[in-house]
């Protein structure tokens, strides 16, 4: 009668005898275990590569924001060097517009940047017969 028990059990068919599956769950663990290590090392490697990465381009950062630091304090420098060279030129600027001709003969002149907004220094229209190089438009004829 046990035989007949154990002949019906399907279980005992398809499982290796006790031996050979602690064999098999330690070559399936020693797989899993090496299958892990790879993972854990190639994950490493990733983590090592985006810090090194991340590092370049933080230097990289750094340099361009000490080149941009330059930059502002260059043109910082050059607006106080154009504001003083404006502030002695509009005073100039004030006496042409105090003098303007009668509208016919007027032409905005490229001083208008000096002038407050909306208006700009009107001079005097000159023939090109009079005009010579180097002339600036603002001698009257």
């Amino acid at each position: 009668m046990p035989h007949s028990s154990d002949s019906s059990d399907s279980s005992f068919s398809r499982s290796p005898p006790p031996g050979k599956q602690d064999s098999s769950d330690d070559v399936r663990r020693v797989q899993r275990r090496e299958k892990n290590r790879i993972a854990a090392q190639k994950s490493r490697q990733r983590q090592t590569q985006k810090a090194d990465t991340l590092h370049l381009e933080s230097e990289d950062l750094e340099k361009q924001n000490a080149a941009l630091r330059k930059e502002i304090k260059q043109l910082t420098e050059e607006l106080k060097y154009f504001t003083s060279v404006l502030n002695s030129h509009e005073p100039l600027c004030s006496v042409l517009a105090a003098s303007t001709p009668s509208p016919p003969e007027v032409v905005y002149s490229a001083h208008a940047f000096h002038q407050p907004h909306g208006s700009a220094a009107p001079i005097p229209q000159r023939s090109l017969s009079t005009w010579r190089p180097g002339d600036r438009g603002l001698d009257k004829e």
